[in-house]
């Protein structure tokens, strides 16, 4: 009895790739190599609406299609919810009412709503706003005018309404174009605060389609920095009682070592404690907005945690020896924050420096000085990284040195020019690891040289789960991937933006794939979370005529593509990455590449979920596969 082999990707893929069939028309003549004229007529000056829609990236980072929290529409949506929780920081309004219909997102606030008379400017017109005034506005994240106009701009339909004292005004806009407005007399009981209601522009997104696990944790980040806002989305109601301390319960769980020391005042807010996971962890926040890549005040509050607790232990203990394990998150309000770009991930002002550290310095040393147990708990935890840095160190010396002996350079990697840093050529780069050479060989042959690396696995690699660090470091095949990751010290010296798991779509493959993430969620756990880790897809099946050739990605796919094509046409099922030719790969690893990224909305469910997957064979994992390798069978 045959067993009915499922996929990741047939549940991840919904397009197929078409390619025509090249066109016989005798080429054009080749174009004149004389250089353009540069004159005044080639300058061009663009009106506000022009320059969001041309230039795009400057304003919310990148597109995407919706499968990465950092895509485009989800930064739409947070811009309209950031002008909502604004109004809530200044006291105005408690509740924010979120709809998701289909891709139309509906924000409706309870705070004094826009000006009447400025509605339109101030949803179409850039720099146009309140938040240039701190008596009007003292916290805010949305300082430069921009956020709502780049959602307007950036919408197929944006209508946007007011409601002050018993009057309201309305606007409705399409790509950011007055569509029409119009103005009187609320019905009675309506409440003072502002509507947004907005669709994404296929035209710049693409076939996208919203995350609602996105959205539910950007909205858990608001009520956790915002104690007694209520937040409602889709009739979900999303409240904090405890802010930061109910982020890091919700995000690592109970496995901190102790308990989690909590320090709040006006502009400054943190949480931390420890576990015994590798690596560290913090969640940063400035006026409400989550900046994924830290900034100045995490920096400061990383200093002054180090500061604090050597002037209570009355010790000099390294930074890299307090900060492992660490779990925190560090929440600012400051006036007038300067975000490193429009998209507000990185704060950059240098002023804070000074105050956040001495106010995190005190309230550590106050801290211990009142919790002498806990104390005693975190020294252990400091002594006992800083017994296991030295251990490392010697264990890195030895991997080092047999590697040189091994070879000049790093054993089966195909480098690439540009590597993480160097500009944006450095964000595009990307390194495949692959399993076995023949998948290799495809690859080398079809990838661009200057952006895309391969590492490719001799085979399987270990299960490195519940292992002891330093046994990574004896493995030769995962101590070259590190090298060639440039993660065999530390994170930093990360080489590519992006780590492609490429392997094929069979059993093996996958369990190649969860040895690579399991490895990686284990020691390096900030890869995933961070973004960088992807899966490549590839299609299963490639169904052509003489005129035309599509490839799919599920039965599914291939059934609609006979469909369309006839009965007559050639189906090839790609048992293995190596039994696709390389000029067909160049099409999958090329512009149109599809990555699925690997996220993990909480760290809390990671060590039990690996632990049932990837660790002892339990009687309780054997009767899962047991159960649904039955499933399988009778299906």
């Amino acid at each position: 009895m045959a067993v009915k082999k499922k996929t990741e990707l047939e549940a991840s893929k919904k397009n197929i790739t078409k390619v025509e069939k090249p066109s016989k028309e005798k080429p054009t003549k080749k174009a004149s190599t004389k250089a353009a004229v540069y004159d005044e007529s080639k300058i061009k000056t663009l009106s506000s609406l022009e320059h969001i829609r041309l230039r795009t990236g400057m304003y919310i980072g990148r597109l995407g299609d919706g499968s990465n929290p950092d895509d485009g529409i989800y930064i739409l949506v947070k811009e309209v919810i950031d002008n909502s929780t604004d109004e809530f920081i200044m006291g105005n309004g408690s509740r924010i009412d979120i709809h998701l219909d289909g891709n139309k997102i509906i924000v409706r606030d309870y705070g004094r709503g826009i000006p009447l008379g400025k509605l339109v400017e101030c949803v179409s017109i850039i720099n146009t706003g309140a938040k240039y005034n701190d008596d009007v506005f003292q916290f805010s994240v949305g300082l430069n005018g921009v956020g709502t106009k780049a959602v307007n701009a950036l919408s197929e339909h944006f209508r946007v309404v007011a409601v002050r004292d018993g009057q309201y005004a309305e606007a409705i806009f399409e790509r950011g174009s007055l569509v029409s407005e119009k103005s009187g007399k609320t019905k009675p009981g309506i409440k003072n605060g502002t509507l947004v209601e907005f669709i994404p522009d296929a035209k710049i997104f693409g076939d996208y389609t919203f995350n609602i696990d996105f959205i539910e944790k950007r909205i858990w980040n608001y009520a956790y920095l915002n104690s007694g806002l209520v937040l409602s989305f889709n009739g979900k109601i999303f409240k904090s009682e405890n802010g930061l301390l109910d982020l890091l319960e919700a995000n690592v769980g109970q496995d901190t070592i102790y308990e989690v020391c909590r320090y709040k005042e006006k502009q400054l807010e943190f949480a931390f404690s420890h576990t015994n996971n590798y690596g560290e962890t913090y969640y940063s926040f400035v006026n409400g907005q989550y900046t994924s890549d830290g900034g100045t005040h995490l920096s400061a509050f990383k200093e002054g945690l180090l500061k604090g607790i050597n002037e209570y232990f009355r010790k000099n203990y390294k930074s890299e020896d307090v900060r492992e394990g660490t779990c925190a998150a560090v929440a600012v309000k400051i006036q007038a924050p300067v975000f490193e770009s429009q998209t507000k991930n990185k704060l950059g002002n240098t002023e804070v420096r000074s105050w956040i550290v001495n106010d995190t310095k005190s309230a550590v040393v106050e801290w211990l000085q009142k919790n002498a147990d806990t104390a005693s708990k975190l020294e252990s935890k400091i002594i006992a990284n800083e017994k296991l840095r030295t251990e490392l160190n010697t264990v890195k010396k030895e991997a080092k040195a047999a590697a040189k002996k091994i070879a000049i350079k790093i054993p089966k990697l195909k480098d690439c020019k540009f590597h993480l840093g160097d500009g944006k050529f450095g964000e595009d780069t990307m390194i495949f690891v692959t399993e076995g050479d023949s998948a290799t060989g495809a690859m080398v042959s079809s990838r661009d040289v200057l952006t895309q690396a391969i590492f490719s696995l001799r085979g399987k690699p270990e299960n490195m789960y519940g292992k002891k660090r330093a046994l990574i470091y004896k493995n030769a095949e995962l101590y070259n991937m590190m090298m060639a990751l440039g993660i065999e010290t530390d994170i930093e010296g990360l080489r590519y933006s992006k780590i492609v798991i490429a392997t094929d779509a069979d059993n093996d493959g996958f369990h190649i794939r969860n040895l690579l993430l399991t490895f990686f969620l284990s020691y390096f756990e900030e890869l995933v979370t961070s973004g960088r880790v992807y899966i490549l897809e590839t299609p299963l099946f490639r169904v052509r005529t003489k005129k035309e050739t599509c490839y799919c990605y599920s039965e599914k796919e291939r059934d609609d593509s006979v469909a369309k094509l006839g009965t007559s046409a050639e189906i090839t099922r790609f048992k293995g990455l190596g039994e696709i030719s390389p000029n067909e790969f160049g099409q999958f690893i090329g512009k149109d590449i599809k990555l699925l990224p690997v996220n993990v909305q909480t760290l809390k469910k990671v060590p039990s979920v690996l632990e049932f997957y990837m660790g002892k064979n339990t009687p309780e994992r054997r009767k899962f596969i047991m159960k649904n390798l039955l499933a399988e069978i009778d299906a």
